[in-house]
């Protein structure tokens, strides 16, 4: 089935609506950044698609941001402007706190449509539960679950399950919220062939010693990625609030590294290029999914403008341009955002 189909008369008509419709035409003058042609609107500093609105975000709504770390920045930003971010809870700064004195940074960042389909499920559906063989030893009083993020340090057993319970009860707030943020990040992943899960980070050298058979690296393909997708959604639309939005983006940050044989330009291509396909698919079948184009808009941006040194990480001038954008399109009344701010993978 085809993701869009319009009948002939109407595609035409659509072409000659939009004025943006078109990359290149005859005479014009390229280097014009002020007008509405692609070639001339990527000659502006911070790139800005057109975008119709599927739904406005009121401000007594309350948000939940879920996936890459991407998605951590926006709900920065959106806690700044005033928003109800569900997602992001002191609880998280208090267990660090006293787990090593420090507060972490993306607790519940989630990297692979299978990491959030995993996340969600144990929070929402009362006949899914975290399996107790998910969490792994690495050491005499050393404990990983490595459905969490990687950064996070390695406490105890008790310690490592009450983290667990945390991020669970967290995560079923979003049953409450009018909007979702879904952000995917990667598709290369890790199987834990113990628990037949996907874990949302590779085994470290501890875990890889101790059982070397019990993991697998994967990159998950187009069909696996929109069916995790299509449960998400169904999760939702099960436990969620009725009228719920979901904005699914797709994160302009790269790999750190591949674990395949490619060029890591090579495989971060590929896996983008899945993520964005299927994230319009979702958007193409839900009439209350919505893409929203920060992979596009970083990319097309002016480069020394769109990365920091490391070409990896999006600089706080960059993510404040998206932003606005993002409250542009979607809040009843536009809002201006914080500069100082940056994220990344």
């Amino acid at each position: 089935m085809p993701t869009y189909e319009i009948d002939g008369p109407d595609a035409y008509r659509l072409l000659k609506k939009n004025p943006m419709s078109r990359w290149y035409k005859e005479g014009a003058d390229p280097t014009d950044s002020a007008g509405d042609l692609a070639v001339q609107r990527m000659k502006q500093p911070f790139f800005k698609p057109r975008l119709t609105p599927g739904f406005s975000i009121r401000r007594k709504d309350r948000i939940f941001a879920i996936g890459s770390c991407f998605a951590r920045g926006i709900e920065k930003v959106l806690m700044h402007q005033g928003f109800a971010m569900e997602s992001a809870a002191t609880e998280f700064d208090a267990f660090e706190l006293r787990a090593k004195g420090a507060t972490p940074l993306g607790f519940t960042n989630k990297y692979t449509t299978f990491s959030i389909l995993n996340e969600l499920r144990w929070a929402l559906d009362p006949a899914e539960s975290f399996p107790d063989e998910g969490f792994v030893q690495i050491g005499d009083n050393e404990w990983a679950d490595p459905h969490t993020n990687p950064t996070l340090e390695f406490v105890d057993l008790e310690r490592t399950r009450e983290r667990r319970r945390i991020i669970t009860d967290v995560t079923a707030r979003i049953a409450h919220c009018e909007v979702a943020i879904i952000t995917l990040g990667l598709i290369e992943t890790w199987l834990d062939r113990k628990t037949g899960l996907y874990t949302n980070m590779a085994p470290i050298p501890a875990m890889m010693e101790r059982e070397p058979e019990r993991w697998a690296f994967h990159v998950l393909d187009f069909d696996q990625n929109r069916r995790n997708l299509e449960a998400i959604h169904e999760l939702l639309t099960a436990h969620g609030a009725p009228g719920l939005n979901v904005v699914v983006t797709v994160s302009p940050v790269p790999l750190m590294a591949t674990f395949s044989e490619r060029d890591v330009v090579v495989a971060n291509t590929y896996s983008k290029s899945v993520l964005r396909a299927a994230a319009e698919d979702w958007a193409a079948q839900f009439s209350n999914v919505h893409y929203f184009p920060s992979y596009e808009i970083v990319l097309n941006s002016r480069r020394d403008l769109a990365w920091t040194e490391d070409a990896r990480h999006v600089p706080g001038p960059m993510v404040k341009h998206i932003t606005d954008f993002f409250l542009e399109t979607y809040l009843e009344e536009s809002s201006s955002t914080d500069p100082g701010l940056e994220t990344g993978e």
